[in-house]
C-alpha cells in the first residue's frame, strides 16, 4: 500500500462567494474547479504551481456550530514584512486579525485571520515548513 498524500482541505462555507473572494485577496489562491452538486456550490481553490497536487475545497454548506472546525490552515510568506502587510491588509478590509506575533525559533513570525466562516488562517514566516529566513 503506497503512503497516502495531503490532497484537500474541504471548510463548510455560509457564503460561497465571500469565501472565495477572501482566499483570493488574503491568501493568493485562485479558483481552479467549480461545480454544483445536488444544489451544493463547491469551489476548489490552488496555488498555480500547486493546483494540481492540493486545493482547498470551499462547499457551499453552512456548518451547525457557526464557527469553523479546522483548528487553522497555515500559509508561509517570504518576510516578516510579508506578514506585517497581511495583517495590515485584514484589518483594512474588517477582518478578524489576531497578531502579529513572534512565537519562537520553531513558530517564527506569524498572524491569524479569520475567513467569512470563522476559520483561522495562518500566515508565517520562520518556521520549518516554508521559506527559511
Amino acid at each position: 500500500m503506497s503512503k497516502p498524500t495531503c490532497t484537500h482541505v474541504a471548510l463548510f462555507c455560509r457564503d460561497i462567494e465571500a469565501s472565495v473572494a477572501f482566499y483570493a485577496r488574503h491568501v493568493g489562491l485562485h479558483e481552479v474547479h467549480r461545480r454544483v452538486d445536488d444544489g451544493t456550490t463547491v469551489v476548489w481553490m490552488g496555488e498555480d504551481a500547486r493546483k494540481d497536487v492540493f486545493v482547498i475545497v470551499l462547499l457551499g454548506i453552512p456548518h451547525p456550530a457557526g464557527e469553523g472546525p479546522v483548528a487553522h490552515l497555515g500559509y508561509a510568506v517570504g518576510s516578516r514584512a510579508e506578514v506585517d502587510a497581511a495583517a495590515e491588509l485584514g484589518r483594512a478590509d474588517g477582518i478578524d486579525v489576531q497578531g502579529p506575533v513572534y512565537a519562537g525559533p520553531i513558530v517564527g513570525y506569524f498572524c491569524m485571520l479569520k475567513d467569512p466562516d470563522g476559520n483561522l488562517v495562518e500566515l508565517s514566516h520562520g518556521q520549518s515548513l516554508g521559506p527559511q529566513p
